[in-house]
Formats: structure tokens, C-alpha cells, sequence
């Protein structure tokens, strides 16, 4: 059913496309303002856990991404020699929550993208000022200027929206490391994927559902760094040592295709709302990759969204979704940096007693750290 509510999304990333499936399913007319001119995503695979298939499910299209990806059946960490140090229990996990897929990233942006109506998704517009005007928001963009019931700010840590309407907000700051992604196609496929942790580099293996293999890997280094003689010799300079199949993804990967970006977090807000303006995903809550959570949390965020507007007048509905989201993911964020700063450990002796005690650890124990994590379910409003 239509109604004559109007959102407007900046941004058009997971999070963005989602909030517009979301809003779009419940009668919202919803315009996607994109900056880029193409949805892309080069390079990289993601991990969708269970708690973000059960978000995908709200948006109609889990299946879909449940039969291009593949199904996470071995995972967790190894040292450098490939002993493992904390070993997944993934038929477990499945029991208690549902699996964990991995997909490309572009595969998942191209499903999102699919779902939604012709013309809601608006490429090469560039927002450049936001303002209240008689109870509605306005939206300069580079096509001209739009009026919205709800605008969502969706366009990642160093957001447009963010900026505007929280000007107070401290900037993002650098976590401490760098990281690199590619995806190969190697001639065999791995056993198994999971990360690798030595001291102050990890390494990690995800394979995807079409035989490509998603590999990333991580460095403790100062911020702004770059190698002289191109990155994918900077990935064997570091991880060539370490154990198979490791050596044989870097000699499989393109040199072109190797990225590399510096990690940052975004320090908390004290709100994700302002007037009828939420954040969403990374412009939110940007958190290190360190859970692997980042575009689930995105997700989560989408559904609970549209599903609290769709009950609600909107300052009602945006103070809900504050209080819905803001501590939940702000929590995960602060796990995932302590996580980040475990896996990073440059010390060898500090990371030698960090092996040693992940390996004593109860494999319960790892899971049920996940169990608050997974178990989340899209809330149920009423009027």
C-alpha cells in the first residue's frame, strides 16, 4: 500500500539499499541519493552471520543470498604454523542460531539493488546540505532540493550526514593497523577458511559460494603507510612463512586487485537520531572488522528502522530505534576493538601467552561469548 510518506537515504551501500527495502515494504516512497555513478564493490567477501540472515529474511530476499553464498562449515583461529588455537563449533552454532554464509560483497549489493522498484535509486547525487523546514527535512543534492519525512543518513564512517547535524561528534579515529583484501581464484579450494594470528599480523581465508576465495589480512603499523614496490609484495614479504595454504592465495592473487585501507572506528555517539534525521551502519556506528559484524549490524539496523517508523509518528519512532540500536551496537563495537587489540598483539611473548590461553580455552566457551551476539530477532511494534 502506498502512502504519501517520503524517506530519503544518502547513501547506497549495504545499509542504504536495505533501509530502502525495508521502508519501501511497508508503503514509505523512498529515494536512494548515491554519490558514486555505479554500485560497486570490489575485492572483498563478507561473512553474514545469523543474526543478519534473520534481517535479510525481513527483507525478502534471504534465500536469495542463502543460494549464492556458502555455507561456513570450519572456521575459527590458527597460529602461524596452522595449529589451532580456538576451533568453531559451526554445526553447533548452527543448531542454537542458524548458519554463517559468506558471500562477495558485490553479490549481496547486486540482490539489495534488484529488490528495490525502478527509480528509487538515484546515482552521481551528492548531498551538500541538510535543514529543517517546517516540520519536514530538506535535502540539497546535486539534482536540487528535496523534502522528506525521514532522511537516513547511510553513507558510511566519514559521513556526509553525520557531519552536518552532529558537528560535535568526535571525528573517527585510526584503530592501530592496517588492512588488506583481494579475492583469488586459486586452483584448489582450502579445507577450511578462519583467521591465522601471529604477533601484530593476522591473516585470514573466507571461501565464497562460486570456488573464489575472499583472503584478508592485517598489520600493526602507523597510520597512512604504503608499499614502496606495491602491496600484494608487501603481503609476501610478511605472511609467505606461514602455513599453507596461506603462500599459495598470495602467489594466486592479482597485484591490482590487492587493497589496502587503514582501519578506523568511530568513537560513540550519544545519539543516532536528530529531529527526523537516524543514522544507520557505519555512519552510526563504524567499528573495526574485528567481529566480522559490521555489515550485520548495518542489517539490523534497516529492519528495526522501518519497522519502528511504521508505528510511530517519527519522533516517537526515531527515539525507539535510538534506544533500540545505540547500545547494542556501540557494545559490539567496543568487543570487536578489544578483539582487534588481542588479534594485534606485536609483542611475541604477550602473543605467545595469548596462544597459549585460547588453546586451553573450552570450545563452549568461544560460543557462548557469540550467543548475545547472534541471538537477535527484528523487534515486533505495536501502536
Amino acid at each position: 500500500m502506498q502512502t504519501d510518506r517520503q524517506a530519503i537515504i544518502v547513501g547506497g551501500g549495504i545499509g542504504g539499499l536495505a533501509a530502502a527495502i525495508a521502508l519501501s515494504r511497508r508503503g514509505w516512497r523512498v529515494s536512494v541519493l548515491e554519490r558514486a555513478s555505479r554500485i560497486t564493490a570490489a575485492g572483498s567477501g563478507l561473512s553474514i552471520w545469523p543474526n543478519g540472515l534473520r534481517a535479510l529474511d525481513g527483507l525478502g530476499v534471504g534465500e536469495e543470498v542463502r543460494s549464492r553464498a556458502l555455507v561456513d562449515t570450519e572456521g575459527g583461529i590458527r597460529d602461524t604454523r596452522g595449529r589451532w588455537l580456538s576451533k568453531t563449533d559451526t554445526d553447533e552454532m548452527a543448531r542454537r542460531h542458524g548458519p554463517l554464509v559468506a558471500i562477495h560483497r558485490a553479490d549481496l549489493l547486486e540482490i539489495l539493488q534488484a529488490t528495490l522498484p525502478p527509480g528509487v535509486v538515484h546515482l552521481g547525487e551528492t548531498v551538500s546540505e541538510i535543514a529543517e523546514d517546517n516540520g519536514a527535512t530538506t535535502v540539497a543534492h546535486t539534482s536540487g532540493v528535496s523534502r522528506a519525512d525521514l532522511v537516513v543518513g547511510a553513507d558510511g564512517i566519514h559521513s556526509m550526514v553525520r557531519r552536518a547535524l552532529w558537528p560535535q561528534a568526535a571525528a573517527p579515529r585510526y584503530a592501530g593497523y592496517t588492512a588488506w583484501r583481494t579475492v583469488v581464484h586459486p586452483g584448489t579450494r582450502p579445507r577450511s577458511g578462519g583467521e591465522t594470528w601471529g604477533s601484530g599480523e593476522i591473516f585470514g581465508i573466507v571461501p565464497l559460494g562460486d570456488g573464489r576465495i575472499y583472503v584478508f589480512a592485517g598489520a600493526s603499523t602507523p597510520e597512512g603507510q604504503r608499499s614502496t614496490d606495491g602491496e600484494l609484495a608487501e603481503l609476501h614479504r610478511r605472511f609467505d612463512s606461514w602455513h599453507d595454504p596461506i603462500p599459495a592465495l598470495l602467489d594466486a592473487a592479482e597485484p591490482e586487485a590487492v587493497l589496502r585501507h587503514d582501519i578506523y572506528h568511530l568513537p560513540d555517539l550519544k545519539s543516532f537520531v536528530r529531529q527526523r534525521v537516524a543514522l544507520l551502519g557505519d555512519a552510526a556506528h563504524a567499528m573495526t572488522p574485528n567481529l566480522g559484524q559490521g555489515a550485520n549490524q548495518a542489517l539490523e539496523d534497516a529492519v528495526t528502522l522501518a519497522e519502528v517508523v511504521d508505528h510511530a509518528e517519527p519522533d516517537l519512532a526515531l527515539a525507539s530505534y535510538d534506544r533500540l540500536r545505540r547500545p547494542r551496537t556501540q557494545s559490539l563495537a567496543r568487543q570487536s576493538r578489544r578483539m582487534g587489540s588481542l588479534a594485534h598483539l606485536a609483542s611475541p611473548a604477550a602473543a605467545l601467552v595469548r596462544n597459549t590461553v585460547m588453546r586451553l580455552a573450552p570450545a563452549r566457551v568461544a560460543l557462548a561469548r557469540l550467543d548475545p551476539v547472534l541471538d537477535w530477532h527484528a523487534p515486533r511494534m505495536t501502536r
